[in-house]
C-alpha cells in the first residue's frame, strides 16, 4: 500500500511503498476514505515538534482519520465490518503516557490503518468522511479545551487568538455554549472575516486599538502559540480570569507581572487533545445539526500530492481551515 511517512532523524518525508497491515489480536484493520492535514504535522516536518515514544525512525503521518472497518481481529466484538468510524488521535501508553498517532505510532496518511478496536467511534453512514476525518483534534481539541479545561459556561466573555484549523472551530463551539461576546483575534484579514461568518461577534487584528473597549473577559484561548499572543491575552482578562494555552510555540510562557497575576487571581491553563466522549459529543452535535463541518474542508487532494498540501498549510496559501488527503 501507499504511505506518507517521515524519516525522524532527517525530517525526509515521502509518499512509498510499504506492506499492507493485517489486524492482530484487540485490533482493526481500516481502509482509510480521508485523513486531515494539520499544522501539527508541518511543525513536526519542520523539528519543532518532535514524537516523545516513538521506536522507529520512521513513522507515517495522520492523526486525523476516517474510513470504514475492514478487517476483524482476533477476540474483537466491539466492531463490526463495514463501520463508518473515526480514529480516536492518542491513547495512554502502559506507562500511563500520552502517545499520538502519527507521531509515536502509525498514522492515517496511508491506504489501511491498523488500530486497536477501543481507538475508534463509530459515526453515521450519512456523515461525509472528509468532515468526519477532522473531528479527532482539529474540532475535538478545542471542544475539550472549551468544556473540559476552560469549563466555558452560557453568557461568558472569551477571545479566541488564532482562527485558523483549530480556532474557528472554537468559535463555532463557544457559539453552541452561548457565550455572550466571542472576539476573534488573528493578522489575517481573510481568517477575521471567516470567523466572523462562523458566529465570532467581533474580529480584530492584534495591534488593532479597539481590542482595549473588550478587557475583562472571562477567559482567552491561544490557539495561535505565539509568546507574544499570551502577554497581550492576559491582559485582556477579567478578575479570575482563565487563559487557555492549545497552540504550541515551543518557548518558555512568560508572565509579564506577578502582582497583576496575583492581585487578579488568573489563571492559566494547559490543554492537550481529547478524550473518546469529546468526540462522542461533537458525533451528536453534527448529527442534530448543531455543528455545520462543511465549511471546514478548504480542499480534498489525493494522498500522493501530501507534500503539496504541507508546504499550502505552513505557507496558509488559500487561508487553509483543513486540507484532507484521500489514498
Amino acid at each position: 500500500m501507499r504511505a506518507g511517512r517521515l524519516t525522524v532523524s532527517t525530517r525526509q518525508f515521502e509518499v512509498v511503498d510499504v506492506p499492507t497491515p493485517n489486524a492482530g489480536i484487540g485490533e482493526v484493520r481500516i481502509k482509510v476514505a480521508a485523513a486531515g492535514v494539520c499544522l501539527s504535522d508541518v511543525h513536526f516536518l519542520e523539528g519543532v515538534l518532535s514524537p516523545g515514544y516513538l521506536t522507529s525512525d520512521h513513522v507515517t503521518l495522520g492523526h486525523e482519520v476516517a474510513g470504514v472497518i475492514d478487517q476483524l481481529g482476533e477476540g474483537v466484538d466491539s466492531s463490526a465490518l463495514g463501520d463508518h468510524v473515526v480514529v480516536i488521535a492518542g491513547e495512554r501508553n502502559d506507562a500511563h503516557q500520552i502517545t499520538t498517532l502519527g507521531f509515536d505510532y502509525d498514522g492515517g496518511w496511508a491506504e489501511y490503518l491498523v488500530i486497536k478496536a477501543e481507538l475508534v467511534v463509530k459515526i453515521p453512514d450519512s456523515m461525509p468522511f472528509e468532515q468526519a476525518a477532522i473531528i479527532p483534534d482539529a474540532v475535538s481539541t478545542p471542544w475539550a479545551a472549551i468544556s473540559s479545561a476552560g469549563k466555558i459556561q452560557a453568557g461568558e466573555t472569551v477571545a479566541v487568538y488564532g482562527v485558523g484549523g483549530l480556532g474557528i472551530h472554537a468559535i463555532q463551539l463557544l457559539k453552541i455554549v452561548g457565550c455572550s461576546k466571542i472576539i476573534a483575534i488573528d493578522p489575517r484579514e481573510d481568517a477575521r472575516a471567516n470567523a466572523l461568518a462562523r458566529g465570532a461577534d467581533y474580529a480584530f487584528a492584534p495591534d488593532d486599538s479597539r481590542l482595549k473597549e473588550h478587557r475583562g473577559l472571562h477567559a482567552a484561548f491561544d490557539f495561535a502559540g505565539v509568546a507574544t499572543v499570551r502577554k497581550q491575552a492576559l491582559s485582556m482578562l477579567g478578575e479570575q480570569g482563565r487563559l487557555i494555552i492549545v497552540g504550541i510555540a515551543n518557548e518558555p510562557i512568560v508572565i509579564p507581572s506577578d502582582m497583576a497575576f496575583t492581585y487578579m487571581r488568573t489563571q492559566l491553563i494547559g490543554h492537550y487533545g481529547s478524550e473518546p466522549h469529546h468526540i462522542s459529543e461533537l458525533i451528536e452535535f453534527v448529527r442534530q445539526g448543531r455543528l455545520d463541518l462543511s465549511h471546514s474542508v478548504t480542499e480534498i487532494v489525493p494522498l500522493e500530492k501530501a507534500a503539496e498540501a504541507l508546504e499550502k498549510l505552513a505557507k496558509k496559501i488559500g487561508n487553509p481551515i483543513r486540507i484532507v488527503l484521500k489514498p
